[in-house]
């Protein structure tokens, strides 16, 4: 039979079945009935009662002897030690049951990493074939048609000098996919440890590197003094060098206009690039983060595609989040957020060069 019982400081209503046991010769239609006989002070014979108990999740199975009740007979003695026997034992049950779940749901998650740590070993073993095995035989290419170019440019027409052109940037574009889907792959794998890093200094660097770039895009860059953080220096120079990068080349017609700045924001800080630039439209703003996406042809705008992808994985790895807002024909802020460095670095830590004027 089944019925419902209330078992003292486990605080819920379990649902238990009385279960037979041979070795009591008696059907567990009795075993109720001897219960009450002996809780309300009635002789009864002394035999083992089984019963299975269904709480959520798991099912104990345990038994007690109604001499445990009869104890102390017409009391509630009797009755606290029956039910004292048979609560220890269902929690002492229920806690094992969860203990093994819970060794089993470890051992599928462990599991469940070390698939993924194999993909992800994989996916760099592949990455350095294509940057490795795949970049020869486009060299050669390229290599041979500046060679045919080159000796007989004077005897080709020039449908056939622009075909070459095509194929040699075709290739180049190729080269640097490759590139970029090395560094993508490698992000988290071959970083550098984190130290204290002095992001001014980072920019200096950046700008230094996109010197020529500047100068011939007559871009103005204005900037506030950005703070040090914990991270990998060389994948916050990717970071900045991508994201000034882009906002030079998707300026428009007018000169660039770029401003940089950071808003600490309680234990983080947000560092904002900004542009005057064509900007993005709103449905395109999630997926500009994607790998190989990309919202101009390369005929409009060169790259390779896996910039933004790139910047939105070194910010994840250092615990932070990049997003964009933007407006068509107005430009667009690209936002950085990274946990932000308590104690500031020592005035020998900050290494300057060059820049232009802060604001």
């Amino acid at each position: 039979m089944i019925d419902f019982v209330l078992i003292g400081s486990l605080g819920a209503v379990l649902l238990y079945v009385w279960v037979w046991l041979p070795e009591s010769g008696i059907s567990p239609r009795f075993y109720p009935r001897i219960v009450t006989r002996a809780i309300g002070g009635v002789a009864v014979m002394a035999v083992v009662l089984a019963l299975r108990v269904l709480h959520p999740g798991v099912t104990v199975d345990f038994s007690f002897g109604t001499q445990a009740v009869l104890v102390a007979i017409g009391t509630m003695a009797g009755l606290g030690i029956g039910v004292y026997e048979a609560r220890t034992l269902i929690q002492a049950e229920i806690l094992e049951a969860r203990n093994e779940e819970l060794k089993r749901t470890e051992e599928r998650l462990e599991e469940a990493v070390g698939d993924l740590e194999d993909s992800n070993d994989r996916l760099e073993q592949f990455a350095y074939a294509a940057s490795h095995d795949l970049q020869e035989p486009l060299r050669m290419v390229t290599s041979y048609l500046r060679l045919i170019e080159n000796r007989y440019g004077d005897e080709l027409d020039d449908d056939c000098t622009e075909f070459i052109e095509f194929a040699v940037d075709g290739a180049d574009r190729m080269r640097a996919m490759i590139d970029g889907l090395l560094d993508y792959s490698r992000v988290e794998t071959q970083g550098d440890p984190f130290e204290t890093v002095d992001l001014d200094a980072v920019l200096d660097d950046v700008l230094t590197d996109l010197q020529f770039k500047i100068d011939e895009t007559d871009t103005e860059i204005s900037r506030e003094p950005l703070p040090a953080v914990d991270g990998d220096r060389r994948q916050f120079q990717q970071l900045f060098q991508n994201l000034v990068s882009n906002a030079i080349d998707y300026s428009g017609d007018e000169p660039p206009r770029i401003h940089v700045s950071a808003t600490p924001e309680g234990d983080d800080v947000t560092i904002a690039v900004r542009d005057e630039g064509v900007g993005i439209d709103a449905d395109d703003t999630d997926r500009i983060f994607d790998i190989f996406q990309r919202l101009h042809s390369s005929e409009e705008q060169a790259g390779s595609g896996l910039g933004l992808a790139l910047c939105k994985r070194i910010v994840e790895r250092h615990d932070g989040e990049i997003d964009v807002e933007s407006e068509p024909g107005v430009g667009s802020t690209f936002a950085v957020t990274l946990p932000l460095r308590t104690d500031p670095p020592a005035p020998a830590e900050r290494r300057r060069s060059a820049r232009p004027t802060e604001t």
